[in-house]
């Protein structure tokens, strides 16, 4: 059953946050790993636990899921493959304010989980609104075809310049970072040229730099400034 209407695509930040699973089997150990890759501090609570979940650095409750619990965590993932048990998970999250997903039920889901490819600091996301799982990690693959490990290295080499322009006081917003990802930077560091693809970096962010001072101030049309010492009414 597809969303009645388009999903908000966000990018949440779960580190430390206390996230639950309910379910113990293979879908709820992929949403496990999920949220421990995210830095979650995840609870799984089931009956019976997958080995490959007590491998990992999570608190098991072997148990069966309690009512109201949910309201109790950040973020609730179910995966139980009964509907009884989910659902009344989602009722119980969602009235108190807390996201829940629900594995193959869009009605109890609160939030879908895109179909994800990971390179370093990139994240790509693939949703179909809950159409399709199966067309969302086809077309993650076909991303990752040519999405290559570079752009770990370019999200590392942007995000320094980003910091030197902030350091120096100034907006990163609105600079010509297009015009050093449609030049040779991306190539560069394709092949592995660090060093060249660095040395691009800098000689963009100086000239950056350099526009910013040097441009005049812009004032509105009517306005004027008052010299430091005139305060303007309230």
């Amino acid at each position: 059953m597809p969303l009645a209407s388009p999903s908000y695509p966000v990018a949440l930040v779960l580190a430390g946050r206390p996230c639950l699973v309910v379910g113990g089997g293979r879908v709820a150990l992929r949403k496990v790993e999920g949220l421990l890759a995210a830095g979650a501090d995840v609870t799984v609570v089931a009956p019976e636990v997958e080995e490959g979940i007590r491998s990992l650095p999570v608190r098991v409750e072997l148990r069966s899921y309690e009512p109201g619990e949910a309201a109790r965590y950040w973020l609730v993932v179910t995966a139980t493959g009964r509907p009884d048990v989910d659902r009344a998970a989602y009722a119980d999250g969602d009235g108190a304010g807390v996201l829940v997903n629900s594995a193959d039920d869009i009605p109890g889901c609160s939030f879908i989980l895109p179909a994800v490819l990971r390179r370093g600091a990139v994240s790509v996301a693939v949703s179909t609104d809950g159409t399709s799982p199966a067309l969302a990690g086809w077309l993650r693959d076909r991303v990752a075809s040519v999405v290559g490990p570079e752009v770990a290295t370019l999200a590392t080499l942007l995000g320094e310049a980003r910091h030197e322009v902030r350091a120096a006081g100034r907006s990163s917003e609105g600079l010509a970072w297009r015009s050093l990802l449609d030049g040779s930077l991306p190539a560069l560091v394709a092949d592995g040229r660090l060093a060249e693809a660095r040395a691009e970096v800098e000689r963009w962010t100086a000239e950056q730099l350099s526009r910013v001072e040097e441009a005049p101030e812009r004032r509105e049309p009517g306005c004027v400034t008052l010299p430091e010492h005139v305060a303007p009414e309230d």
